[in-house]
């Protein structure tokens, strides 16, 4: 893994740590309502997050199929990154 420059987006990132867990499922079965509160303290996370932004626009560009990045989870970055392609046609 490549060291992150301390300046980059993701140095800064408030995901960084021990809550870094709760941004993808467990390797275990995960029931609706566990995922919803998961998710939920995920989003916290990122509505304090001074990068949020950053986060968001890196997981659209390399389109991550997993996880809560910018405060979106992967059915949300899925319907953004379909308008914008109705967007630009």
């Amino acid at each position: 893994m490549a060291a992150l420059v301390d300046d980059s987006w993701e140095h800064k990132a408030a995901c960084r740590g021990p809550q870094a867990t709760v941004f993808f499922p467990p390797p275990h079965f995960e029931r609706k309502s566990e995922k919803l509160k998961r998710e939920a303290k995920a989003r916290n996370i990122c509505s304090q997050c001074s990068v949020v932004t950053d986060c968001l626009n890196y997981a659209l560009e390399i389109r991550e199929p997993h996880g809560i990045w910018g405060g979106k989870n992967e059915v949300e970055r899925r319907q953004m990154l379909l308008l914008l392609e109705v967007e630009a046609s």
